[in-house]
């Protein structure tokens, strides 16, 4: 081995990295970054549950429990309402996880030595936050039960729980909806990422810098086959993932659809800015992985957003599958309808929007 010629390569080397700004950056900032928005993200702490209150009571026994729950640092009791539709239109909005209903008697009850009947409706579509609520809950009220001096009957003072739309909290229930969304994202990114870079790198681009096609026909015009395709694979993730694994679809399959193929939309759009970004295929991929990763830790795939730090909250609402995620299972284990949903859809659409306009914009610089 000629030791000259070996130590010449390995300089060459490194000269290419530091002067790719993309890789080096990728290799500066993403150890970094990820360190700092995963740690904050991934975290089993839930805390500052919000639940909804239904206190048909009114006395100062009611309110003493309500109070207990509010000033534990597990639950916020922000939302008053007057009836269980109340509960029903809060939790199908994604507003609370649960709620707690005290009814007419809980005070004489109460005061003759008894269990204060009262009943926790938790949220069973997650069903890590339901686990988690339902040992708080039973914690506190053990607590409120001592201080009132009731050692008899239940150790959870008379608290009755209800779980719904998952009401044995299993996880592939609350997994596979978000799965499909995860691997449509993930699939039409990576279909439209690599569609510019790949003609740039064969040389037809300067074939169609001198036709006289426009940027946004030239973007819609490669983005039409892989709707199709992508519309494709989402119908077949959905079957697949509902059949096989036995979850059904409980709202609206023809607006689950829709909505599917808007979303679809909106990643392709996402792939195409990333197309017209990277100068290779390599790179290309490096920003896939810079945009893909995140969104499986912060979109509330595995880990509930609320329990995250507001400013890594922020960050997932950045995030298109954030907003799919929610549609998937409100309607599949939910079953809500498009009322519950506008926020959501209005929000894919500005991107989907915001998204091309941005992909056509930086292909029509290229062109120019």
């Amino acid at each position: 081995m000629n030791w000259s010629r070996f130590y010449a390569i390995i300089q060459k080397e490194f000269i290419h990295v530091f002067k790719d700004k993309a890789s080096f950056g990728i290799v500066l900032m993403m150890p970094i970054m990820f360190s700092l928005v995963f740690g904050y993200a991934v975290t089993t702490d839930i805390e500052d549950i919000q639940i909804a209150i239904l206190d048909n009571d009114k006395t100062i026994e009611s309110r003493e429990i309500i109070e207990k729950f509010s000033s534990s640092d597990y639950f916020i009791t922000g939302y008053y309402v007057h009836s269980i539709d109340g509960i029903e239109d809060l939790i199908s909005e994604n507003k609370v996880k649960g709620a707690m209903i005290i009814p007419r008697g809980f005070a004489s009850a109460i005061q003759r030595g008894q269990d204060g009947d009262y009943q926790l409706i938790l949220d069973g579509s997650d069903p890590n936050v339901s686990r988690v609520a339902l040992q708080y809950g039973n914690m506190i009220a053990s607590q409120y039960k001592l201080s009132k001096g009731l050692v008899a009957g239940n150790a959870s003072f008379g608290m009755s729980t209800r779980v719904w739309f998952n009401p044995n909290m299993k996880s592939a229930i609350f997994i596979i909806p978000a799965l499909i969304g995860l691997i449509m994202q993930n699939i039409t990114i990576l279909l439209t990422a690599f569609s510019l870079v790949r003609e740039r790198e064969k040389g037809t681009i300067e074939q169609l810098i001198v036709s006289p096609i426009k940027p946004v026909e030239l973007i819609l015009g490669k983005m039409i086959p892989y709707i199709v395709i992508g519309s494709f694979d989402f119908l077949l993730a959905l079957f697949f993932g509902t059949w096989y694994f036995g979850v059904p679809i409980v709202g609206s399959l023809a607006l689950l659809i829709t909505l599917g193929f808007g979303f679809v939309v909106v990643a392709l759009a996402l792939g195409m800015l990333v197309s017209t970004i990277a100068k290779t295929q390599l790179e290309a991929m490096q920003l896939v992985v810079l945009v893909l990763l995140p969104s499986v830790i912060l979109s509330g795939f595995m880990f509930p957003v609320e329990a995250m730090p507001l400013p890594i909250q922020l960050i997932s609402k950045l995030i298109p599958l954030t907003y799919f995620i929610t549609i998937l299972r409100g309607i599949i284990l939910k079953g809500v309808g498009i009322q519950f949903l506008w926020h959501e859809v209005y929000m894919l659409l500005g991107m989907g929007i915001v998204l091309l306009s941005l992909a056509t914009i930086r292909f029509r610089k290229k062109l120019d």
